[in-house]
């Protein structure tokens, strides 16, 4: 039964990041990299918007409380995002001249509006 469970989360999760990502695109966005993985870490969506570079990490909102989503993005995870944007520079170094966001898109269980919080989070 743990494996059913298992699978539905990870489906859940698939879900999410595809709303997301329709999301981004709807609002004029154009999606280079889905899930970019390297071993310093993952990216969920990277996008452009117009001359920006948007690194967008998506989290999943159980509830219309948006807290609890938005502050699962701790320095830790912060940080691994910004080392993974890092990796991505440096394989892609035309992306190097744009400047960069770092955004969340916290995506409704429900059919609720998914937030968009531009700018969540800087480099540091």
């Amino acid at each position: 039964m743990a494996g059913a469970a298992h699978i539905d989360r990870r489906q859940i999760g698939r879900d999410a990041e595809e709303r997301a990502a329709a999301h981004l695109r709807a609002a004029g966005l154009v999606l280079l990299h889905r899930n970019y993985l390297c071993r310093l870490g993952e990216l969920d969506l990277v996008a452009r918007h117009g001359a920006t570079l948007v690194v967008a990490e998506v989290r999943l909102r159980a509830s219309a409380q948006f807290g609890g989503a938005a502050a699962s993005i701790t320095r830790a995870k912060q940080r691994r995002i910004v080392l993974a944007t890092r990796h991505l520079l440096a394989r892609y170094p035309s992306l190097q001249r744009l400047p960069i966001r770092f955004d969340a898109l916290l995506v409704p269980a429900d059919d609720a509006p998914i937030v968009w919080l531009r700018g969540a989070f800087d480099a540091y």
